[in-house]
């Protein structure tokens, strides 16, 4: 039996815009969230789920329920830098995934998302769909 490989981390290019910085010149820490944010987002949609779409036809949305960043070092205003979506996992009606954002091989901050799957009328956790799941694996 052979071992299935990992699945691919999805990147999202940035550029860090003189809005995205503080008084320091370094990005603000709280943008790189929005970093984040926009990789989850655009990777959802390369696999076919539009957020909007996703709430009409099943009536679900993800929030974020947590995350742990660990900033290890500057962006700076116009670097390209990359935000990615790596391992996702399910379980239950929780989306979990690791996050980094990169300058080339060097890794500025490292994450760990928990996305909660809920009822779009109660706002309580709903088990993610199957045919979401299979499409987010």
């Amino acid at each position: 039996m052979t071992a299935m490989p990992p699945p691919p981390v999805y990147a999202w290019p940035v550029r860090v815009y003189y809005e995205d910085t503080d008084a320091a010149g370094v990005v603000y820490y709280a943008n790189y969230l929005k970093f984040l944010e926009r990789a989850r987002t655009e990777w959802l949609r390369a696999r076919g789920l539009e957020q909007d779409e996703l709430a009409r036809t099943h009536g679900v949305v993800f929030v974020v329920r947590a995350i742990a960043a660990e900033y290890l070092l500057p962006a700076r205003f116009n670097d390209a830098v990359v935000a990615t979506v790596e391992s996702p996992r399910i379980d239950g009606a929780k989306l979990l995934a690791d996050q980094r954002v990169l300058r080339g091989e060097t890794v500025l901050l490292t994450a760990r998302i928990t996305a909660a799957c809920v009822n779009m009328r109660t706002f309580r956790a709903a088990r993610i769909p199957r045919e979401v799941a299979e499409l987010l694996l």
